[in-house]
C-alpha cells in the first residue's frame, strides 16, 4: 500500500539554511527573496487582534461541556484558529521535546545529513517547499509518526530525541482526538463520527528551524497556506513570536500563551463542514535576533478516505446545496499537490464546486 508520504512531491537537494547563516550572518540569496506584493506592509498587520484569537479549555471540552463547544463552534466559524489550554500534555513531556530538538539541531550539518530526506519522499531531514518558486527560509525534520506501518525509523534521529518524539506524538494524538470528538458533536453527530470518517488517523511531526535573517522585511519562513489536512496542532516556544494568521484580509500575529497548543482548521474540515469551518491561510516571519523552532502535528485522514461534504452540515447551509465535490483523500493531495502551494487557490480548483 502506498503511504501517505509518498502522496507529496519528491525533494531534491537545497541548500541548508541554517548553515547558510552560520557561515555567513548577512547572506540572502536571491531565491528566498520575495518582492513586494508579497511581504504584507505594516498597515495589514493587526497585532492589536491577537488577544482575540479565541481560547478553548480542552479539559471542559472532554467532558461535553456546552459552553465550551459552542466556543469552539464559534472559533471554528470565525476565525479558524484557536489556541488550547487545560491540554493534559506534562509540562516534562514538551520541554524533553524542545530541549531534545535544539541539541539535535545544534549538531554538526553531516550528523544531521545522516537523517537527511530521500529524494522520493518528505520524511527525514531537509526541505518540503522546493515547489514555490520562492524558497522559505527554514530546515526541517519531518517524520509520520501513526500509523506505526508509515514509520521510516531509518531517518529517525537517535534515542533521546527519539523518546522524546515518541512521548510527545503520543499526548498530542490523545489531544487531537479529542478535538475531533468535539467537532463531531458541534457538527451534529455522534462523538466518535468524525475519527471514523478518517478511516485511520494519519499523524506527521514536523520540526521546523527558523534561523534568524539580517533581512526578515525580505523573505519568509513559511510561505503563507492552508493545512491539506483534518487539524494542525503546533506548539510554539514562548519568547519568540513568528506564526501569522489571515484574519478577514488582515494578518495577525500569534502571541503564544504559555502551556497553550495552536490548532487550526485544516481543509478536510472546511469541506466536510460544507465550509461553515474554514481553513485560514497562516504564514511565518524570521526576525533578526533569534532562532526559531516550531513543532506541528497534523492530523490527515487515510489516502482512501472520502472526503464529502456531510448531509447535516449541507442541509444547514443556505440553500441546503452541496459547495464541495466528492474526492478521496489521496487524490486531493494529488491534485493540490500539482498546484502552486501558497494560499488557498487548491482548495477552491480541487474541491470547490462551481457557483
Amino acid at each position: 500500500m502506498e503511504s501517505n508520504s509518498a502522496l507529496y512531491a519528491p525533494c531534491p537537494s537545497l541548500p541548508n539554511v541554517q548553515e547558510m547563516v552560520r557561515t555567513d550572518p548577512f547572506q540572502v540569496p536571491e531565491k528566498y527573496i520575495r518582492n513586494e506584493t508579497d511581504i504584507t506592509k505594516d498597515a495589514d498587520l493587526c497585532p492589536h487582534l491577537s488577544s482575540e484569537v479565541p481560547i478553548i479549555d480542552l479539559s471542559l471540552l472532554s467532558k461535553g461541556h456546552k459552553e465550551e463547544l459552542t466556543k469552539l463552534d464559534q472559533a471554528c466559524k470565525e476565525w479558524g484558529f484557536f489556541q488550547v489550554v487545560n491540554h493534559g500534555v506534562a509540562t516534562e513531556v514538551t520541554k524533553g521535546l524542545q530541549e531534545a530538538a535544539e541539541k539535535f539541531f545544534e549538531l554538526p550539518l553531516d550528523e544531521k545529513n545522516r537523517i537527511a530526506m530521500p529524494p522520493n519522499d518528505i520524511q527525514g531531514y531537509g526541505h518540503t517547499n522546493v515547489d514555490h518558486k520562492v524558497l522559505d527560509w527554514s530546515d526541517k525534520l519531518v517524520l509520520v509518526v501513526y500509523p506505526h506501518q508509515y514509520r521510516k525509523l531509518e531517518v529517525w534521529p537517535p534515542t533521546p530525541f527519539k523518546e522524546a518524539i515518541e512521548t510527545y506524538s503520543s499526548e498530542v494524538r490523545r489531544v487531537g482526538e479529542e478535538l475531533l470528538r468535539s467537532l463531531s458533536l458541534i457538527m451534529g453527530m455522534q462523538k466518535d463520527a468524525v475519527l471514523g470518517l478518517h478511516q485511520e488517523l494519519v499523524q506527521p511531526l514536523s520540526v521546523a528551524y527558523y534561523p534568524q535573517c539580517s533581512m526578515p522585511e525580505k523573505v519568509l519562513g513559511l510561505s503563507a497556506h492552508s493545512d491539506k489536512g483534518s487539524l494542525a496542532i503546533v506548539m510554539q516556544e514562548d519568547d519568540v513570536m513568528g506564526l501569522q494568521i489571515k484574519h478577514n484580509g488582515k494578518w495577525v500575529p500569534i502571541k503564544p500563551i504559555d502551556d497553550a497548543f495552536i490548532v487550526n482548521v485544516g481543509d478536510i474540515i472546511e469541506i466536510w463542514s460544507n465550509g461553515k469551518y474554514k481553513s485560514i491561510e497562516h504564514r511565518v516571519v524570521t526576525n533578526e535576533s533569534k532562532a526559531r523552532i516550531s513543532y506541528s502535528t497534523f492530523c490527515l485522514p487515510h489516502q482512501n478516505a472520502e472526503i464529502e461534504p456531510l448531509d447535516q452540515m449541507v442541509l444547514a447551509s443556505p440553500g441546503s446545496f452541496p459547495l464541495y465535490k466528492k474526492v478521496t483523500y489521496g487524490d486531493y493531495l494529488r491534485e493540490t499537490k500539482k498546484m502552486k502551494s501558497e494560499g488557498k487557490a487548491h482548495v477552491v480548483e480541487v474541491a470547490k464546486i462551481a457557483s
